[in-house]
């Protein structure tokens, strides 16, 4: 194997750049659907609270899925 095939090997290809989005987005929703049922109905938060956490679990739930994509 040479070290031009070797370099090319690791480049991303150009449709990985949406997959990594899509990831980044469905990881995202996913983490804040769960915190919100998990406030929302199993610890009966109230609704302001409940969407509060969700949003912040979703956004830090995105900068982990971020990260990770670009390892």
């Amino acid at each position: 194997m040479t070290r031009e095939s070797t370099l090319s090997a690791n480049r991303p290809r150009e449709g990985s750049a949406m997959k990594n989005w899509r990831y980044i987005g469905l990881h995202a929703v996913a983490a804040a659907a769960f915190i919100f049922l998990l406030q929302r109905y199993a610890l009966s938060a109230t609704l302001e609270s409940s969407l509060l956490w969700a949003v912040t679990f979703g956004a830090c739930a995105a900068g982990l899925a971020y990260a990770q994509s670009n390892r």
